[in-house]
């Protein structure tokens, strides 16, 4: 098949089928090409200060922003039929009725109106707040935002696109924290906890690794599904991720295949993974031979890698870019799992030990790594857990 039918039947741009690995990330701002690759990127948001955290979003630097998409043409980076299809989810008849809330600090002014136009470019059904199914509050349930801040709002649309991408029959609640710090953030999770038919909430946030002593009452919500970005940094430990009460969420590379899938994964090489020095392991862990006494993530995973990644559509300028782009880093993974958890409706009954006895319903990543570690398993891809890719990927909604 032609490459251009090939990535429209997909959903998918040209360009992004076409990536190349990974670039070096720099801080915030800086777009660094790795030598020879031709492609680069740049976190959506700086390096977090002690007590705050960092959204994990990564944009596509070389891949120009687009205002518009010509007619009969698809934006580039994967869109929902890829990252149904990929993950084999049952998107069109589930979902109805549950809420997937979404946690970040600062405002998006731009939200709706961009997730409007995202559903439209891919023919989902509007989610507004004239219809119930879009509301955005602030971390104390009201309309008081708080200041705009370009980095997180990249960070906004990604998430309510994924939400959008995996369960388009899901209602999403976007909560705003006042700032990144933890208290902040945490806030607005009891907030979106707190809210009426939220089956789970996601956060696409990080910071260094931390005890539940401290943070842990925020994240511990039985019967609400809670999901962290594990990271996009490599080896170590992040937090929430790190939390005894949250689905840790690692990345990976996905692309097309000749296979009866049609799909591959690799361990992304930026993906998180670690060890807690602070937080009792999960119980359901215990027979996967994770190398770590305490808690250890990633739980499981998705697709991250910037070069697979996904189109997301943002209209509130930031660092000169605005419109149609193409991110990844497990910003992309959380809310995609988050969404996941949502389409399977099962949350009420479980915690978060359910993907541990029901890793058959997963996707096992086996190649692939974040680097070498003195644990082989914290860094490399393995058959059964591994730090990098946890479980696996979603094959269908069996294993949340």
């Amino acid at each position: 098949m032609h490459l251009r039918a090939r990535a429209k039947l997909l959903g998918m741009g040209v360009a992004a089928l076409t990536a190349v690995p990974l670039a070096i990330i720099g801080p915030a701002g800086v777009s660094q090409a790795a030598a020879g690759s031709g492609q680069s990127t740049a976190h959506s948001c700086a390096t977090p200060a002690r007590g705050h955290a960092s959204c994990q979003a990564i944009v596509r630097t070389d891949i120009a922003a687009a205002k518009t998409v010509a007619p009969n043409a698809t934006p580039s980076g994967y869109g929902p039929s890829s990252l149904q299809s990929a993950y084999k989810l049952p998107s069109s008849t589930a979902g109805g009725g549950r809420t997937v809330a979404i946690v970040d600090a600062y405002d998006d002014p731009t939200a709706e109106a961009d997730l409007a136009v995202y559903r439209a470019q891919y023919g989902l059904p509007a989610c507004t707040t004239a219809n119930g199914c879009f509301k955005k509050i602030d971390q104390n349930g009201g309309t008081s935002y708080p200041a705009k801040d370009g980095g997180w709002a990249q960070e906004i649309s990604l998430d309510i696109d994924m939400v959008s991408a995996i369960c388009p029959n899901c209602h999403i609640l976007l909560v705003e924290a006042k700032t990144s710090s933890f208290a902040n953030l945490g806030a607005a999770v009891n907030r979106a906890a707190a809210t009426p038919g939220v089956v789970a909430i996601s956060n696409s946030y990080g910071g260094s690794d931390a005890s539940d002593s401290s943070y842990g009452s925020y994240y511990n919500h039985p019967g609400i599904a809670v999901t962290a970005s594990s990271g996009d940094s490599g080896y170590g430990a992040s937090y929430p991720a790190s939390s005894h009460y949250v689905t840790a969420v690692g990345g990976t590379t996905l692309n097309t295949a000749s296979t009866t899938r049609g799909w591959t994964e690799t361990a992304w090489s930026g993906a998180g993974s670690g060890c807690s020095s602070y937080n009792t392991a999960l119980s359901g862990a215990a027979s996967f031979a994770t190398g770590c006494s305490k808690r250890a993530e990633a739980d499981v995973s998705a697709v991250a890698n910037p070069s697979t990644g996904v189109a997301v559509y943002d209209s509130t300028a930031y660092q000169g870019s605005s419109g149609w782009m193409v991110f990844g880093g497990t910003s992309v993974s959380s809310p995609i799992i988050a969404s996941v958890y949502g389409l399977a409706g099962n949350t009420g009954s479980i915690d978060n030990n359910y993907p541990y006895t029901h890793s058959t319903s997963l996707f096992d990543v086996t190649s692939g790594s974040n680097g070498s570690c003195s644990t082989s398993q914290w860094c490399k891809a393995r058959t059964g857990w591994d730090g990098p890719t946890g479980l696996g990927t979603p094959n269908g909604t069996g294993a949340f």
